[in-house]
């Protein structure tokens, strides 16, 4: 049976390389969120924001961040990360920059958004505990093999790590 998961990334700059992994059919995430219904949902402020995160991250066991050139600059990305690993939940990033966009271009790296974040009283970065993955490859068709063959293990890993610590 697929894992529940939340998906975090930048809607703007990533959501359709966001879909090339919902369509891996690997884990069942959240419903989609069309463009104009997340336009609609930001139209109605912090606290419409806050609720649609928090409904669409309840039952879920790991929050999967998709990571490509800015998602570690998102504020709502941030705030996803912390919700879920506070609540339990395992917290994996994956590198998606390779995969390309509606527009056939690939993006780049960008910085691993859980070095921004701290966890617990140490003040040690989240980054040091949960992990991110680059998949390997030199072009999008390799990156995406490489996630689809990978992507349930990484879960299970970061489910794994947040229950041990």
């Amino acid at each position: 049976m697929a894992r529940r998961v939340f998906f975090s990334f930048h809607f703007d700059n990533d959501f359709w390389r966001t879909q090339q992994v919902r369509n891996m059919n690997a884990l069942e995430g959240q419903p989609l969120c069309t463009p104009n219904a997340w336009e609609e949902v930001k139209r109605k402020g912090k606290d419409s924001i806050e609720q649609w995160i928090d409904d669409n991250m309840s039952g879920k066991s790991c929050v999967v961040v998709l990571v490509a050139a800015q998602t570690a600059e998102r504020p709502w990305v941030r705030r996803e990360i912390v919700k879920g690993w506070d609540a339990g939940k395992g917290v994996v990033a994956i590198r998606v920059h390779k995969l390309l966009n509606s527009n056939g271009y690939a993006a780049s790296a960008g910085d691993n958004p859980l070095d921004r974040i701290n966890y617990g009283s140490t003040g040690n970065k989240l980054s040091a505990i949960a992990p991110i993955y680059s998949p390997a490859g030199a072009d999008s068709k390799a990156a995406y093999a490489t996630i689809k063959d990978n992507i349930e293990d990484w879960i299970e890993k970061a489910i794994a790590i947040r229950k041990a610590s």
